[in-house]
């Protein structure tokens, strides 16, 4: 009979352990939909006072100086050299449009492991961080968009969210919101990783070595010209092109699709960096692997995807149906769409929205209550 009622007890006392688990449980579901915070509940403090990092500020006040000589440079070096530097320019440029952004940080398509080799090559050249933390700081952007939250809130102006945001300390909420961002799938690419561990070491070798030296060996071109021109100039004018992004593609321009967000359309910077000026479509369909409704006609990255489709090199392209688009711009739309702008609500069906891919990826959380119930 004691032995039943000590059975008993340790089965109780088991109980008791699960139920403690089941409340840990609990406790830590509750801890992270608090970290889940919607963009309006974290929003913009004005009155927050950003500490100047002097060492980042300076350096890219000297990068910006070395990078004008090597603007001026350009005029005494071969002309193959400038053709040169505005190959790789582009070029690279792809590592980061196609590869960081589109495929890796929105998982808009899938890619072989050839392309995915090439991607991180290229974004190395780019020399915007390892694509670990660009991803990161991505997927954070797009989830707390234009809140203290995001690493260049564009509520605190152009410069800030131009280049600002990376001369000065992050807000507290940009550093314990990071830690909430999903960043599995990218600690499972060994490509990734190894870029991320030996970053420092590739980009000396990708980004300064070999832009250097192809000019010098390819056609006998003075080192300082190569240096100033293929490096310097380069970089900077690269770094120019995807900052306007996070800049003026949130603050000047049209928004069709939802003018309840910052991102707009800008058809200027669109040009400039490779087909992603149109940010209000973006941030409305972040999966969208055209970045744009129109695609190819207005972007030289989606060409660029389509032709590798073409070629069976990446597959699984996201694509956001015309009745969803349709549907967002009737309800959300400020006005401006060349097509559906003029069509009342009662034309659409809201079931449309909810079928979009969007709200089947957890990495694209900017379509989030703000945006989806903001018309009711």
């Amino acid at each position: 009979m004691k032995k039943y009622a000590r059975f008993c007890s340790f089965l109780c006392l088991l109980k008791s352990f699960d139920d403690f688990k089941i409340m840990g449980a609990i406790k830590e579901q509750l801890e992270n939909n608090e970290k889940t915070l919607l963009p309006q509940e974290i929003g913009t403090d004005y009155t927050f006072k950003r500490k100047i990092v002097w060492p980042n500020a300076i350096g890219f006040l000297v990068l910006h100086f070395l990078a004008f000589y090597g603007v001026y440079r350009v005029g005494k070096a071969h002309w193959w050299t400038a053709l040169w530097a505005l190959t790789v320019t582009v070029v690279s440029g792809e590592g980061v449009t196609l590869g960081a952004h589109r495929m890796y940080s929105h998982k808009a398509f899938k890619g072989s492991w050839l392309i995915r080799f090439v991607v991180i090559v290229l974004h190395t050249i780019a020399g915007q961080n390892c694509l670990y933390v660009w991803v990161r700081d991505h997927r954070q952007h797009h989830r707390y968009s234009d809140t203290d939250a995001d690493p260049h809130n564009s509520n605190r102006g152009f410069f800030f969210s131009h280049i600002g945001w990376l001369m000065s300390k992050k807000h507290p909420a940009v550093i314990s919101k990071g830690k909430t961002i999903d960043l599995s799938d990218l600690e499972n690419d060994f490509l990734v990783m190894f870029q991320k561990e030996h970053y420092k070491f590739l980009y000396i070798i990708f980004a300064i070595g070999i832009p250097i030296a192809v000019p010098i060996y390819g056609w006998n071109e003075t080192f300082i010209n190569s240096l100033f021109v293929s490096y310097f100039a380069r970089y900077i004018l690269q770094l120019h092109a995807t900052w306007l992004i996070n800049s003026a593609a949130h603050l000047y321009g049209t928004k069709p699709y939802d003018k309840f967000m910052n991102p707009v359309e800008n058809r200027l910077i669109s040009m400039i960096a490779l087909g992603e000026g149109w940010h209000n479509y973006h941030h409305a369909f972040p999966s969208d692997y055209r970045a744009a409704e129109y695609g190819v006609r207005y972007s030289v990255t989606t060409f660029v995807i389509d032709v590798l489709a073409f070629l069976g090199l990446v597959y699984d392209l996201k694509e956001v149906k015309g009745d969803v688009v349709k549907t967002r711009v009737v309800k959300k739309g400020d006005g401006s769409h060349p097509m559906f702008s003029n069509q009342s609500e009662a034309e659409v069906d809201p079931a449309d929205l909810l079928n979009s891919p969007e709200f089947d990826d957890k990495t694209n959380l900017e379509i989030s209550a703000r945006h989806v119930t903001a018309s009711g």
